[in-house]
Formats: structure tokens, sequence, C-alpha cells
């Protein structure tokens, strides 16, 4: 059964820690980016005139950013039960399949990041597969997906999944017509094949404006932290974007079913988007506290007259650290290189 309202903080991780930890605030190859077209593209001239934004009005996405304090609260108290919710995964023998799809810069990465950040990496894995290869492309559309499904015990978070046939492989022309509607035909008996083994399957689908999304490819151009983000690819979703409105929309009426439905997640906000998505995924999940085995450090031991080999004997990493300690207490920048004042 799923949980209507707030969820319970029934964490005894929740329960230690009611504040957040403090923390300071396909197939691109960054170098490949073309910086003029990039520029160009982000002018604007290029995108065609529209009185509204194609899959949401534009008056409803006007949302005030949530309060940073708020949101840490909430995003950290969900990471707790995130964390009991594997661990119910994990004693019972659970499946969860969670895909996350939506526009390029629509804030599937960084929810991702959020899930997994306190998850076991053996219990939770995240699958982003690139290009298909040659040997790829000859088989069936979905057996390039099966060997990432979960074992017994397993939660795997698709960033991007088999949709991609339906949007940037429809888009791009990356597929023929006949693929196309087979994979309409099949994506539904697929996942229904999945519930039926007793897999859980939860699909998001993350929407974000045109404004939103411009502004955030504007700051991935000039940010070296995250310019790999940046693709060619990027530069035709800015022109197509009422191509992948229109896909989108034929994906939904194909495989948006009862059993295996899709869920949009607003995404111009994104602390709104994250918070709103965990919260909803827990929700669907009838997930409960599991008592684990109570642990006691035993003593150690009393020596038996092990003697470590001397220091000089291996290779130890450098104390940068100390270094810009001393450098700061001599009044330098501790990046300010010999010669820079």
């Amino acid at each position: 059964m799923g949980h209507d309202g707030p969820l319970p903080r029934t964490s005894a991780l929740a329960d230690r820690y009611p504040e957040p930890m403090s923390k300071k605030s396909g197939k691109a190859n960054p170098e490949t980016v073309r910086d003029e077209q990039l520029q160009e593209a982000l002018k604007g001239g290029l995108r065609p005139h529209r009185p509204h934004e194609a899959e949401e009005p534009a008056a409803r996405r006007k949302t005030k950013r949530m309060k940073k304090s708020l949101y840490e609260l909430e995003l950290f108290r969900l990471q707790a039960e995130l964390v009991e919710m594997q661990e119910w995964v994990r004693t019972t023998g659970e499946r969860l399949v969670v895909i996350f799809e939506g526009r390029d810069a629509a804030g599937k990465g960084g929810t991702i990041q959020r899930i997994s950040q306190y998850l076991n990496p053996r219990v939770a894995r995240i699958v982003a597969l690139p290009a298909p290869t040659e040997r790829e492309l000859t088989q069936w559309y979905f057996q390039r997906y099966v060997p990432h499904l979960p074992a017994a015990g397993e939660i795997v978070l698709f960033d991007r999944s088999w949709y991609n046939r339906a949007g940037v492989e429809r888009v791009m022309g990356f597929c023929t017509p006949d693929q196309y509607r087979r994979f309409l035909h099949q994506a539904p008996i697929f996942e229904r094949m999945l519930l039926e083994d007793g897999i859980l399957l939860r699909k998001y689908w993350f929407s974000v404006s045109d404004e939103e999304q411009e502004a955030r490819f504007r700051s991935r151009l000039d940010d070296p932290m995250r310019r790999w983000k940046l693709s060619p690819m990027d530069l035709e979703s800015i022109t197509r974007w009422e191509d992948y409105s229109r896909a989108k929309d034929d994906m939904f009426v194909h495989t948006d079913t009862q059993n295996a439905p899709w869920y949009v997640v607003e995404s111009d906000d994104k602390r709104r988007a994250r918070v709103n998505a965990i919260h909803h995924l827990l929700s669907t999940i009838p997930y409960r506290h599991v008592e684990r085995a109570r642990l006691d450090l035993p003593q150690r031991p009393p020596t038996t007259g092990y003697i470590r080999p001397p220091r000089e004997a291996q290779s130890f990493v450098p104390d940068h650290a100390h270094m810009l300690e001393v450098a700061e207490r001599a009044g330098k920048h501790p990046l300010q290189r010999e010669g820079e004042h």
C-alpha cells in the first residue's frame, strides 16, 4: 500500500539526523560541441514561434522556486525513507525499475543523483546506456536493455531507457517508420511481461518549458564543470522543439497504460521536481520498515607482535592538503600560481 500525505518518519536515520548534512552548495564529447553554433541557436532565432509551450501552458509553469532550507530538510527526510525502501527491497527480494525520461536539461540526472546519494550501489544502480553498437542495431530492440533489469533485491534507475526509440530516434530519423510503429506496439507488451513477472515498474516524464531549457543550456555553456552535458544533439532539441512535443504526445497515447502509467513531473523548479518525484515514488512502493540485526563492535584482540614495515618502504600520496594550509597561513591564495598576484 502506498502512502497518503507526508511520509511517516519511520527511519532511524531520519531520527538521528533531523538536519540535512551540510554541502557546498547521447554520446557527446564536449570537445565536439561547436561554440558558434550553440551560441547562435541560443539566441532564439532558430526556434519557431509558438503562442504557448507545447506540453503545458506557460502560465501554469510559472512557479516560485522552493525555499532552499525547506528543500534540504525535506530532501534529507525523503532520502532517509529511500534507505528504508532499499532495505525492504533487499530483504524481500523485490525488483524495482524506475524510468526517467524527458527533454534535455529537464532535471532527470539531478533527481537520479539525489535518489541514489545514500543508497547501496550493490542494491541500487544507475543505467545510462550509450548509443547502440553495430551488433546491437541488429538485435531485437529491447534486447540490449534486458541484461540491465534487476535481479531479486535490486533497484535499477534508467537514465533514459527503451523510450529513446519514441523520442530522439523518432525525431532524428535514427529508426525507420516500421521500427517506430513496431516499438509502439511492443512496448506495452514488453512492460506487461515485466509486470507479470513481478517487477515493480515506475515511469517518470520530466517536463520543462522552452524558456527554462534555454536558460539551463546557457548556464552549461558558461560552466566548465558542466560543459560536458552539452552536445551537438542539444542544438537539434532547440530547433525541433515541437517535433519532440508531438513525439512525446504520440508516445503517451500508446504507452500510458493502466498498469504502467506515465507520471509527469513539472521540472522548471529543480528543487520542487526532486522532492515531488521522490515523494511520489515512495508513495507508490508498499515498503515497510525492516528491523536490522543488532551489530556490536567486537573487542580488539591483544597484539600478537605484529610490526608494521617502515614508512620508507611504501609510496604515500603527497600531503597536498598540508601544502594548501601552509600557503593560506602565508597569506597566499591556495590556488594562486607562482608569479600571480
